[in-house]
């Protein structure tokens, strides 16, 4: 059996000791210490010795956890500027119409957050007082990613410098009537003060950690430079155990971004509940941060504990400190002294000497009242350390007490998340607790009054003077005026327009070779911002490599092993695109911050992400929301789409739904394009109406999703004829007749109308092929682009009627006087075609790959699915046998003679 006294090998017994002697000797003095003076004290020496060894930049393995202590001592804080006692009266302001707001809407069950904001008021109001820099600052200003649930603070504060009315504080929660304010940060909902939405958790610091990367890439690349903007991040610890919390920490430190911090709220609550019960969440995350190579900066305790430390001669209250579990921690704020004494100083023969020195009001300041999170001079001296720290990005571990100020029904209760409102008498406590003038009448019927000292007062002056001098209000959203781009040469959208010829091209390739000649384009061409997460070679990009980089702030520090090729994997400081590594979720957050940077920076770019459709919108579709809300725009493109297109690869590769889960998302305009040329149409639309001249009525704030394919297929020309564009960007266009197709039906032939999208296309235009040549049946084929699209519109005609007025869909107008039924094939599940059948004057019926996928050629996979030109040939000629315009046994004999 192994001793687990002795000491067990590591990865210095691999070294050679070219001193054996002298390292006896300090494993000796080790040893003589921990005898002496017992094992805590030796632990101490080692970790100041490390402590030594790290600050001389001496090559040693991190500390990863220190002391349950603040980082910054007393001694060592600086003077915070301005007026404490001002900026004291502005936060009371704030914490009483934050509570006031949420309480009077209770009435109407809106719900709403008081406790959150409570415990995180001087964490704001510290910065916004002393370094939030506001739109009109150098660059652009700071990035604030307020946390969603303190979004009533927010809202007190805009009242307070007189963005807000009253009216608007009473319409929290309730937007239909306008004049409302969303319940979290909305960008869409109130786009002139919130720029980024967070409340869906784990997206906020995700989405910092990139946008602070982005502003690096913006400033590399010339396009602006915003190396003054620093980016803020509000987190709960909480919301830390989301994975997206902490899925970009190392990119952050690798990268040196020492222009973004985090500042989490460590009132140790989530939302039902302790967040570490029984260990130490700070503890957790500063080893978390640190081991990934961030500066962390614990705020835990305030002025009031210095007295204790300085008794603590003996360590007794630091190793208490660090041994408590959270869940203790938040008992001691809801018990007596002395229950204190016993439990916590009565651990310790040493506390319970100290304690004697303690009066029961000391020990009730500390353990109840006395946090570093909620003193302005310890949160300025964390945010002044982390501003000025270079080299690598910072975390501040805040600790508050969750419900502060708000009266003992609240502070550190388990349900305070959930509790929505307080009565006039914890009002009056309140009140009096903050030294608010308001007076017991000005509470009329039992409602509780919003607080206001005057628009001219010298709390007001004060909080716009500051934020005056740090460059306007905050948070602000601005877009600022800028001139539309002008639309790249048609030279690069009309070369698809002749098609392929003999040569099979999959309309991935398509998209790829549109791109490269649109980042030619000496007006715009800068502005694009290709993303890709690591699949660059499947889609054929890497012909993009050498000639416009791969950003990379370290530029490429190695000889690349193809550095002899033509398309050579380059890498370079001012690099146009962003290859991300294996992250849909690092991709995706890369797009938001492009996609809005002609609000965030005044600088329109033109992102397009591309990546396998299976692993867009059914990983991320989070974040797609989340771009919605920021009011984004670019392109999303779904590579290797379909159900049955991607040979081989099988289940969890094999995308027959995210055009379903695309069509739920407001802001996305979702085409699956079967053709070049149409891939052209798509993306010219998207230019001239999100970064060109919208039309009357469009919405530039929008974002095209495009699947296309890996299969090289015949790429035929753009049919003439009127309306094919329009078509094209509207959903639905008529490809061929049989007659244009040369098939020439009998007289009086049956006729169906074939609608296909994508790649079914193909399948259905062999389909018609067959019914004529097999079957006598003439088929006209339609290529749909966009099922939703479609859908959108109708539903748009359908809400037009609702309201007086006569409006036909696009799809009935289209399909006017079309002979025949419809049956309608997609390479997805027929929830997607489906989406237009009930505007569809002609009887409906449709195809598609319902189910999992699954490993085969692509040609049995359609057989499978029932998709394949056989199976469209069967079920047009059942269709048509239900009308009796073909024998009924036609559709038994098709079904043997194809083997079905």
């Amino acid at each position: 059996m192994t001793d687990p006294n002795a000491i067990q090998p590591s990865a210095l017994d691999q070294l050679p000791d070219r001193d054996p002697e002298e390292t006896a000797e300090w494993q000796a003095s080790l040893d003589a210490v921990a005898k002496a003076a017992g094992p805590h004290r030796a632990a101490y020496l080692m970790r100041r010795t490390l402590e030594r060894a790290e600050a001389g930049g001496i090559a040693l393995p991190k500390l990863l956890e220190t002391d349950y202590v603040n980082t910054i001592p007393t001694a060592a804080e600086p003077s915070a500027p301005g007026d404490e006692e001002m900026e004291r009266k502005i936060t009371a302001w704030n914490r009483w119409n934050a509570a006031a707001m949420v309480t009077r809407g209770s009435k109407y069950g809106v719900g709403g957050h008081i406790a959150t904001f409570a415990s995180a008021a001087w964490l704001y109001e510290t910065g916004f007082n002393h370094f939030f820099k506001g739109k009109e600052a150098d660059g652009s200003g700071d990035q604030l990613y307020i946390q969603g649930h303190a979004s009533p603070g927010i809202y007190a504060r805009a009242f307070l410098d007189g963005r807000l009315s009253e009216q608007h504080l009473d319409n929290f929660r309730q937007e239909a009537g306008g004049n409302g304010l969303p319940s979290y940060p909305h960008p869409r909902r109130l786009p002139w003060l919130w720029e980024f939405p967070t409340v869906s958790m784990g997206l906020g610091p995700l989405s910092a950690i990139y946008q602070a990367r982005f502003n690096r890439y913006l400033t590399a690349r010339g396009i602006k430079d915003v190396s003054d903007s620093h980016v803020w991040a509000f987190l709960g610890d909480g919301e830390m155990d989301e994975p997206e919390s902490t899925a970009a920490l190392a990119l952050a430190s690798r990268e040196g971004l020492d222009n973004l911090t985090f500042v989490i709220n460590c009132n140790l609550q989530r939302l039902d509940g302790p967040v570490r019960a029984n260990f130490k969440i700070v503890q957790e995350l500063e080893a978390q941060f640190r081991g990934a190579g961030w500066n962390v900066v614990k705020t835990l305790w305030g002025t009031a504990w210095d007295e204790l430390f300085q008794l603590d001669t003996t360590g007794a209250l630091v190793r208490r400190l660090r041994e408590v579990p959270d869940a203790q921690v938040q008992t001691y704020q809801t018990r007596d002294a002395a229950y204190i004494r016993q439990d916590f100083f009565g651990a310790d023969p040493a506390l319970v000497e100290m304690a004697k020195l303690l009066s029961d009001d000391k020990i009730l300041e500390c353990f109840h009242l006395s946090r570093g999170g909620h003193e302005a001079r310890k949160v300025y001296a964390a945010y002044k350390a982390a501003v000025e720290f270079k080299g690598a990005p910072t975390v501040i571990l805040a600790q508050t007490v969750k419900g502060h100020t708000l009266g003992e029904g609240f502070a550190s209760k388990n349900a305070n998340h959930q509790m929505k409102k307080l009565t006039v008498d914890e009002f009056k406590t309140m009140r009096d607790l903050l030294e608010l003038p308001i007076s017991d009448s000005q509470f009329v019927d039992g409602q509780v009054p919003y607080g206001h000292p005057g628009a001219d007062s010298p709390e007001v002056r004060y909080l716009q003077e500051t934020r005056a001098a740090l460059g306007g209000p905050a948070p602000a959203r601005r877009v600022h005026p800028v001139a539309p781009l002008p639309a790249p040469a048609e030279k690069a959208f009309a070369s698809f327009d002749k098609g392929s010829g003999s040569q099979n091209v999959a309309t991935t390739m398509a998209f790829v070779r549109l791109i490269k000649d649109l980042v030619r384009d000496k007006e715009s061409g800068k502005r694009w911002v290709p993303i890709v997460p690591d699949e660059a070679r499947t889609f054929g990009m890497e012909s993009l490599f050498p000639s416009l980089g791969i950003y990379s702030p370290k530029g490429q520090t190695y000889e690349p092993v193809d550095r002899d090729q033509l398309m050579y994997y380059k890498e370079a400081k001012n690099g146009q695109i962003l290859n991300e590594g294996i992250t849909e979720a690092g991709s995706m957050a890369d797009f938001i911050a492009a996609s809005t940077a002609y609000a965030t920076h005044g600088e329109v770019m033109i992102p397009f992400y591309i990546f396998y459709s299976m692993f867009g919108w059914q990983r991320t579709a989070d974040q797609m929301w989340q771009l919605g809300d920021q009011l984004g725009r670019g392109f999303l493109v779904g590579a290797t789409a379909g159900r049955t297109t991607l040979t081989g690869e099988g289940l969890q590769h094999a995308d027959g739904h995210s055009p379903v889960i695309a069509a739920t998302n407001p802001a996305a305009l979702t085409y699956d394009p079967a053709f070049a040329y149409e891939v052209a149409a798509i993306v010219k639309d998207g230019l001239r109406r999100m970064y060109g001249e919208a039309a009357p009525g469009e919405d530039p704030d929008v974002f095209y999703y495009l699947t296309v394919y890996n299969e090289p297929m015949p790429q035929p020309a753009k049919p003439s004829g009127l309306g094919i564009d329009e078509g094209i960007v509207k959903g639905l266009y008529r490809f061929n007749t049989a007659e244009s197709a040369g098939l020439s039906p009998v007289a009086n032939a049956p006729r169906i109308q074939l609608l296909g999208s994508g790649t079914a296309i193909h399948w259905t235009l062999r389909a018609q092929k067959l019914l004529a040549e097999e079957w006598g049946v003439a088929a006209d084929v339609w290529s749909a682009t966009s099922w939703t699209e479609l859908r959108r519109d109708a539903l748009e005609a359908d809400a037009a009627l609702l309201r007086g007025e006569e409006r036909v869909p696009f799809v009935r107008q289209a399909l006017q006087g079309a002979d025949g039924p419809v049956l309608a094939v997609s390479d997805y599940m027929r929830q997607v075609p489906d989406q237009i059948a009930q505007w569809v004057e002609q009887d409906y019926s449709s195809l598609g790959a319902d189910g999992f996928g699954l490993s085969d050629t692509r040609e049995a996979a359609r057989r499978h699915f029932g998709v394949d030109a056989e199976s469209i040939v069967v079920a047009a000629l059942a269709q048509l046998a239900k009308r009796g315009e073909v024998k009924a046994t036609a559709v038994k004999e098709a079904r043997e003679k194809y083997g079905l």
